[in-house]
């Protein structure tokens, strides 16, 4: 059966690594809504949208998705059930996760800290735009991290 244009169902699920990236998608979509729905009630709640909060509360939301991120990504996506590695793997992914915690709050913190909202945005639409953006960066980093080097065969 023919989809995508003329590819072939059969060529794409044989391809793992596309398997792979769709799975990843998948669990990134739901760490995504995970880690903005912390964020924003944890900025709603305290009416505080930038500054040095702004760096907590984006580090408890994206420390949720990432410990849920492990566990989807490492059983699902990758299809790994090895157990006797687990502390080391655990080790990498929070390396990789780490690097890209710096990058999602190093964007969140300069767009929301040092970028006035253009364009008439109110300050809790600017922070998610500015999640957005990092997020985004943060996704091509983390499945290149975690593929190459965390869940290697």
């Amino acid at each position: 059966m023919a989809i995508f244009n003329g590819l072939n169902a059969d060529v794409l699920v044989k391809n793992k690594s596309f398997l792979q990236f769709g799975k990843f998608f998948i669990v990134g979509i739901l760490n995504t809504g995970l880690d903005f729905g912390i964020l924003n009630l944890l900025m709603w709640s305290t009416n505080t949208y930038e500054g040095q909060s702004i760096v907590i509360f984006n580090t408890i939301s994206f420390a949720i998705a990432v410990t849920n991120s492990y566990i989807l990504n490492k059983y699902w996506t990758f299809g790994d059930k090895s157990k006797e590695q687990a502390p080391q793997q655990f080790a990498k992914f929070i390396g990789v996760s780490g690097v890209g915690w710096g990058l999602n709050t190093g964007i969140v913190y300069s767009v929301t800290t040092l970028i006035s909202p253009i364009f008439g945005l109110g300050p809790a639409l600017w922070a998610n735009i500015a999640k957005a953006m990092a997020t985004g960066v943060v996704l091509a980093w983390n499945f290149a991290g975690y593929k190459l080097f965390v869940f290697k065969k």
